[in-house]
């Protein structure tokens, strides 16, 4: 877990899980969490700011991780040292690209769960327009890639639970609020 004790560290939260799983719903309930608080933080949503299509397509991640190191720097020069980051953790490699974009010393991954049926349901709701069904099949092929990578540091059940509960949990095992 990251030592937040020193002010001067900058630090990293990773909420990962696979479509479906409330990355981006907790990251926003985090940031109100830390907020009410008075935590200084950024809260960034990364496929958000890398929704784009690029041709060749694989120079899309490219500019989402310089869209990413910008917006490090643009808050890293306004003091933030603490960086919620929402998204689906592939591999190693990536995590180590986040993880030196942000300047992170201190690095945490958070990965979300629930019921294969429940992460369907919910993109299936999500996503009503002409992808829809890419995006469901997508769940459990995302779901094998994320164990397969086994990166998290903790898991966080995120079904039939407040979600205000689940960030809450999530911040205190980090060790970003203690209550």
């Amino acid at each position: 877990m990251p030592d937040n004790s020193s002010p001067s560290l900058v630090s990293l939260l990773v909420i990962t899980g696979t479509m479906g799983a409330g990355k981006s719903a907790v990251l926003a309930e985090a940031s109100d969490l830390l907020s009410i608080r008075g935590i200084v933080h950024a809260a960034i949503d990364l496929d958000a700011i890398g929704l784009a299509h690029l041709s060749p397509a694989a120079i899309k991640d490219e500019m989402m991780y310089a869209n990413f190191e910008s917006v490090c720097g643009n808050y890293a020069r306004m003091g933030v040292r603490r960086f919620l980051v929402a998204r689906a953790m592939e591999s190693q490699a990536e995590l180590e690209l986040c993880r030196n974009v942000s300047g992170s010393a201190n690095v945490a991954v958070c990965r979300l769960t629930a019921s294969p049926k429940c992460l369907r349901q919910r993109v299936r709701s999500r996503e009503i327009g002409i992808l829809q069904d890419k995006f469901v099949a997508r769940v459990d092929e995302l779901n094998a890639i994320l164990d397969q990578a086994n990166l998290e540091d903790f898991a966080i059940e995120n079904e039939g639970r407040p979600i205000t509960a689940v960030a809450r949990e999530m911040l205190i095992r980090t060790a970003w609020i203690d209550d």
